[in-house]
């Protein structure tokens, strides 16, 4: 994802000419008591004491431009004011004059915040990421303490979207992929700071600096070590998670404030801070989250309540954002992203390319649109769960590496395999149960599921497995909320998507399971079956040229290019009445069936599929209506007959069963022109 760049800001550019508190900023540091407030058309105090509790208060810098800070920073003036106190940009006199950042308390009275610096001088020296920012120093000057840091030049995330604001309006947000982007580089950076024992805090928009193409963490004021009860907690209302006051911080409130801070950017989030503090707003609301299901689930489980329910690792986070971002991307510009998964393996087999014959049953029996031709087979249970991606073994497991060793995809094969593992373990167990789930043994998979959910509670692929038996039985409603649940945690996954177009197609829920194989389809194109499953759904509700756009975007280099290209033909012509058809739909469909390399047997079924067609449209046509040709043969009756005859007549010759071959000999006298004896 290419960001656009935020070129780099000339420090000097950056300074305060009169550096200022708003008085809607100033609060008592100990009470919270909004403090040097105008009254009687006075101007408020920037120093004086809290009129509730007492507690002295300055909102004036303490160091001035031209101050030498521990003897070799020289100070230029204020940059910002920030929750712990002024920020000051300064000239590093013994290293070549480089720009450095001073930053400060907000009085030298407030104990807290005399820790919190005291705790960043402390262990912030060790930190180095190239996503957060550089601290070179701790000095003190006078009464109080300064941390010296490098100087990024840019702009914040939350200057960046205000400036876009100004721009378009105030409903504005920032483009979602630049949003997934940020958070990505975020992530890199919390998931540093977590591996090193320290938990950020105080992640939100006004936290995080883009300098030209680089994003980095700044403002390390809250940062604290994951065990540490003692030190002073800080965050900002909006983005704190809830359970911070009983429980203090930890690695998921942490990414709760990442949850938090994509909404902000991403869509006017207006209630933040007050009706929707602890939740996101209806998703009906918001156009952006009806667009993108995947991307509202990843923020509804990364800012749920509970804290187990949310994700428990950055890295856990960021795969399943990379994900989502993927999606979304694919679905702005219609370029398909695939990429491999960390929890799946790649479809095994695709579902639902068998090509009906004429007179099967198919969608409109499951409850498709009456006329809806049937093209292809409908779905078979058992052929989903097939194709459904397997759960990827854990590199621990003591049977990885034997299981690791079978190749066979027969299931009669794998199970005897299985059966004589000469270690038992987790991953044995759920292959077992997959086996038997494919062996149509239900009752067998579904006692073999329970028993490793008795020994691993937690694990999210005893309820895949639980899902696909209900797949495998028909119970679409039972598979369809198990499949949801695992959408809910894993948003950025393919395969949860696959499996409830599955459910949502069996189910006649066309409407949904069209949603579903698209996004999988738009995604990947690996996962062939989502674009069968496209098409049948298109069919059953009457979309001829839908399903015909999915199948010819099925590619050459598919196994499946075939069947894809047979299943168009059949799309254009069967089943149409006259005046459903046009000469170009019937030579194009004789064009696609000529391209194609076939046996001489399947070429004739299709041939005379299109050749029936074309009969009907001709009869029926007005005189002077025909034009052009099908397989060489001109668009007129006669001509047409011929030709008809002759294919039904080779059919026949090539038909294994003799009531097969008298019937299309029947239709082959029935079709030809009559003649003179």
């Amino acid at each position: 994802m290419d960001v656009p760049p935020v070129p780099y800001r000339d420090p000097a550019s950056a300074i305060l000419q009169d550096p200022q508190v708003p008085e809607k900023r100033r609060f008592c540091s100990r009470c919270g008591e909004p403090v040097g407030r105008s009254r009687d058309g006075r101007p408020g105090r920037t120093k004086g004491f809290c009129r509730k509790c007492g507690h002295p208060f300055s909102f004036t810098p303490k160091l001035k431009p031209g101050d030498m800070v521990g003897g070799q920073y020289e100070v230029l003036g204020c940059l910002a004011h920030g929750g712990l106190g002024w920020i000051y940009l300064a000239r590093d006199h013994n290293v070549n004059g480089r720009w450095v950042v001073l930053k400060g308390l907000l009085d030298t009275g407030d104990a807290d915040a005399l820790a919190a610096a005291a705790a960043e001088r402390s262990f912030l020296a060790e930190v180095e990421h190239p996503n957060i920012v550089k601290i070179y120093n701790f000095v003190r000057h006078g009464d109080s303490g300064y941390i010296v840091m490098e100087y990024v030049g840019g702009q914040s995330l939350k200057d960046i979207l205000l400036e876009r604001r100004e721009r378009e309006g105030e409903d504005a947000a920032l483009p979602l992929p630049q949003v997934l982007a940020y958070g990505l580089e975020v992530l890199r950076a919390l998931g540093y700071l977590h591996g090193v024992g320290l938990l950020y805090c105080d992640f939100k928009p006004d936290n995080a600096i883009q300098s030209e193409e680089q994003l980095k963490l700044i403002d390390l004021g809250g940062v604290r070590r994951v065990f540490d009860v003692d030190s002073p907690i800080f965050g900002t209302p909006g983005y704190q998670a809830p359970e911070i006051a009983a429980f203090g911080p930890s690695v998921t409130s942490d990414l709760y404030t990442v949850g938090r801070t994509l909404a902000v950017l991403s869509f006017p989030f207006r209630g933040y801070t007050r009706k929707h503090l602890r939740s996101l707003p209806p998703r009906d609301e918001v156009p952006l989250l009806r667009r993108h299901e995947s991307y509202y689930r990843l923020l509804r489980r990364a800012t749920h309540p509970d804290p187990e329910a949310r994700f428990q690792s950055a890295a856990e986070m960021a795969e399943q954002l990379t994900g989502v971002l993927r999606e979304v991307l694919a679905a702005e510009d219609g370029t398909a992203r695939p990429a491999a998964s960390t929890l799946f393996g790649p479809e095994r087999d695709a579902a639902g390319t068998e090509i009906a014959h004429v007179g099967d049953g198919g969608p409109v029996a499951a409850g498709g649109r009456a006329g809806a031709p049937v093209v292809l087979a409908p779905l078979d249970p058992a052929e989903a769960v097939a194709a459904l991606p397997v759960p990827r073994v854990a590199d621990d497991d003591p049977a990885s590496a034997f299981l690791a060793g079978l190749t066979s995809r027969d299931p009669d094969s794998l199970a005897s395999a299985l059966a004589a593992s000469p270690l038992s373990s987790v991953e044995v167990d759920l292959a077992l149960a997959r086996v038997r789930i494919e062996r149509r043994d239900l009752t067998a998979a579904a006692g073999m599921l329970e028993r490793v959910a008795d020994r691993h509670p937690d694990d999210w692929r005893v309820d895949w497995y639980r899902g696909a038996l209900a797949l495998a039985d028909g119970r679409w409603a039972e598979a369809r909320r198990i499949f949801d649940e695992l959408y809910d945690l894993m948003p950025g996954e393919i395969a949860p998507k696959l499996a409830l177009a599955f459910c949502e197609e069996g189910d006649g829920r066309w409407e949904s399971a069209a949603r579903f194989y698209e996004t999988v389809w738009r995604t990947d194109p690996t996962y062939v079956s989502a674009a069968f499953g496209l098409a049948r759904v298109r069919l059953a509700v009457g979309d001829r040229a839908g399903a015909e756009r999915v199948l010819d975007s099925v590619p050459p280099v598919s196994s499946h290019y075939l069947a894809a290209q047979l299943a168009a033909v059949a799309t254009a012509v069967r089943g149409r009445r006259a005046e459903e058809l046009d000469a170009g739909v019937l030579t194009g469909a004789a064009r696609r069936l000529e391209r194609l390399r076939l046996d001489v047997e399947r070429h004739a079924r299709f041939a005379a599929e299109v050749l029936e067609a074309a009969l009907t449209w001709v009869r029926a046509a007005a005189p002077g209506d025909p034009a052009g040709e099908v397989f060489g043969t001109p668009l007129e009756e006669r001509r047409l007959r011929r030709r008809l005859e002759q294919t039904y007549r080779t059919l026949a010759k090539l038909a294994g069963r003799a009531e097969d071959r008298h019937a299309l000999v029947r239709r082959a006298n029935a079709v030809r022109p009559l003649t003179l004896l």
